[in-house]
């Protein structure tokens, strides 16, 4: 459990909870100033996080000390925060298109929760795709344009259209969990 960091104004190596405890207060501050709408307990969760984070990447592994232990928690928290924003973002997305829907026809709480998951393992998916496939993808699948539509949207040849779909077809179907 005790993996090397090295504390702000040391070269010696830290363990996690000393990691933990030099900063665990400054972080959540730091995530608390960047969601002053969302209040403290999404802060605390999102703090929660990244050390879970923090933990799980370095456990088990020869990890070199970590000289600026700030510095490296920032750029975990960026990453988790806009990680965050988006799963947001998709949520209300989510939310206002079943407010379209007339009441009787609304899913069930349980079956709405699977669909917003469902939402967030596509979004996650789509977002491994380089982003002009995922961005032809869309147009077809979303849009419901005609490739070549697309070729033209995007300035490129209806071949590489047709290629981008394509591969943008077989990583949903492999990379698709199989239930």
């Amino acid at each position: 459990m005790n993996a090397p960091f090295s504390p702000p104004n040391s070269t010696e190596p830290c363990s996690v909870e000393t990691l933990y405890i030099e900063n665990h207060a400054w972080l959540r501050n730091w995530l608390a100033y960047r969601l002053r709408s969302w209040g403290r307990g999404v802060a605390d969760d999102l703090a929660h996080d990244i050390f879970l984070r923090v933990l799980t990447s370095r456990e088990g592994a020869r990890a070199e000390p970590i000289r600026q232990p700030r510095a490296y928690l920032t750029r975990i928290a960026n990453c988790v925060l806009v990680s965050w924003r988006r799963r947001q973002s998709l949520e209300r997305a989510w939310l206002e298109a079943l407010l379209l829907l007339p009441e009787p026809e609304h899913p069930s709480p349980e079956l709405q929760s699977v669909i917003l998951e469902t939402l967030h393992e596509i979004d996650a998916l789509l977002d491994t795709l380089r982003p002009r496939v995922r961005q032809a993808f869309l147009m077809a699948t979303l849009d419901g344009m005609k490739q070549k539509d697309i070729a033209v949207a995007l300035n490129i040849a209806l071949p590489t259209v047709k290629k981008y779909i394509h591969e943008a077809y077989l990583t949903c179907l492999t990379q698709m969990p199989d239930e």
